[in-house]
């Protein structure tokens, strides 16, 4: 047999394929998208941005603090402060466990009774029991620690008021029973803390009251109201108080009076003006040495900014970026509605402390004596923040992926480190009979779960198999029965 030469026959060569090298940010951009896909990784998120943050919080209070704790009267060395900050972090890394641990549905159960007792701290705190710190009585003195119940009020709020909202869903659109109760006790707690003074813990008051009816759906028009009159208010309490008032003045005129009112928010803008882009250094601040009255508390971002500059600046702002990602990420993976109201709120009660902070160091917002989170001088503060971020985490882990994958896979090494229990799948509760019905005083039909959001009946379809494995083919007929039988249990457990 003739064998015919390829090339008289007239074919051409096979082309080599071209390997296209792709960009690094595609990689990158792969590799991301594809870890952020994975089932743990909201949870992972919260914990590596937690631990960040409070690294650099312990960096910046040993180096702001250090000459302000040395005292050779009182025998206090350089570190006195950064030790009592370091007991702080130990106490709300156990209070960030307690928060991972904790059943959400127990936190939610004694969420009332959370309120009953900020409110009751708030009132305590006015009588001779409380303290006096900077003008403003607001501080439980106990032994060498401080307690500042008005921290406490606003996680209390924030767990309550999704409560409640939650179990008024059907009715939210009526006016009465969206405000009613949650918009007054909040206005209560408003007034217990303006009493003693201190109008930057009721503007964070504000903001869990208003992220709360933001994520349960209220009416849009209704935050238009609610902002007017919360301006009005702040316009108000900033005139009858002269500080305030001079305050707010000086933000004004900053340059009117720099030796008084101004002198903080002065001083703060021009440490962040030697900065520049890398910064002094560590330790080498000149805000450490008096220029700059409390700056382990208030105005450690202005030292963030002289000592590392530019760049320590915006990595700051990066990872509370991170923290409103992370946090709204958990917010819309969670199909329960009490969990996705309670973490965008303290996502948004965060971000906005953060903000509010930022906002008056470079000077855009008057001072109101907001700390930042995890990084500031340790206090209630501090301790209340890491039990939020502990919360959010716990919330991370209850993602149905995350479910899912924690109940077949096993709890993994930082579940096996911190002996955390699997979470239990949502359960949406059971629609009584005729709730679907609209009623004569216009409740609205009850909404059913989306059908991506209902939970598969394992029980149901492990009970269907077992007749199979015992012997036997099942009919058709048979198996179409127990698959309605598993489909209506799934739908009578029903509607939010």
């Amino acid at each position: 047999m003739a064998v015919v030469d390829d090339k008289k026959r007239g074919a051409r060569p096979a082309r080599r394929r071209r390997t296209r090298t792709e960009s690094p940010f595609v990689t990158l951009r792969t590799a991301l998208t594809a870890w952020l896909s994975r089932p743990l990784a909201s949870f992972h998120l919260v914990l590596a941005l937690t631990g960040v943050l409070t690294l650099i919080g312990i960096v910046m209070v040993l180096s702001a603090s250090s000459v302000a704790s040395y005292d050779p009267k009182t025998g206090s060395s350089v570190y006195s402060l950064f030790f009592r900050h370091l007991m702080f972090i130990a106490l709300g890394a156990i209070v960030f466990w307690a928060g991972l641990r904790v059943r959400l549905e127990t936190v939610r159960r004694i969420s009332a009774t959370m309120v009953v007792a900020s409110l009751g701290l708030l009132l305590l705190v006015l009588t001779p029991l409380g303290t006096t710190v900077n003008g403003s009585q607001g501080w439980f003195k106990l032994g060498m620690f401080t307690f500042q119940p008005v921290e406490a009020a606003k996680v209390a709020l924030a767990f309550w008021g999704a409560h409640i909202l939650v179990i008024k869903y059907n009715v939210i659109h009526q006016w009465r029973h969206l405000l009613v109760p949650v918009v007054p006790v909040a206005l209560v707690m408003f007034a217990l803390v303006m009493l003693q003074p201190d109008l930057g813990g009721t503007i964070t008051l504000a903001v869990v009251l208003l992220a709360l009816l933001w994520f349960s759906g209220a009416p849009k028009r209704l935050f238009g109201v609610l902002l007017a009159g919360g301006l009005a208010g702040v316009l108000v309490l900033a005139i009858i108080a002269p500080y305030r008032l001079a305050r707010v003045m000086s933000f004004l005129s900053p340059d009117a009076d720099t030796s008084a009112e101004g002198f903080q928010a002065n001083q703060a803008k021009l440490a962040l003006a030697d900065g520049g882009l890398f910064g002094k250094g560590l330790g080498q601040g000149a805000s450490n040495w008096g220029y700059l009255p409390n700056v382990q508390n208030d105005f450690i971002f202005a030292l963030i900014g002289e000592e590392l500059g530019f760049v320590g600046c915006a990595v700051v702002l990066a990872l509370f970026a991170g923290v409103a990602v992370v946090g709204l990420r958990i917010a819309t993976r969670n199909i329960d509605p009490w969990i996705r109201i309670v973490a965008g709120t303290l996502t948004l009660f965060l971000v906005a402390q953060a903000t509010i902070n930022i906002g008056y160091v470079v000077g855009l917002l008057p001072v109101t004596g907001v700390t930042l989170p995890l990084i500031s001088y340790g206090g209630t503060s501090l301790v209340i923040t890491m039990l939020v971020m502990g919360v959010l985490a716990n919330a991370a882990r209850h993602e149905p992926e995350a479910v899912a994958a924690l109940r077949s896979h096993g709890p993994g090494k930082f579940g096996r480190l911190l002996r955390l229990p699997a979470p239990d799948p949502y359960r949406p509760p059971a629609t009584r009979k005729g709730s679907a019905r609209g009623s004569g005083s216009g409740t609205k039909a009850a909404r059913p779960a989306p059908r991506a959001a209902r939970p598969a009946p394992v029980q149901d379809r492990r009970s269907v198999r077992q007749p199979a494995r015992r012997g036997g083919a099942r009919t058709s007929a048979t198996r179409t029965t127990a698959n309605r039988g598993a489909r209506g249990t799934a739908n009578r457990r029903g509607h939010w």
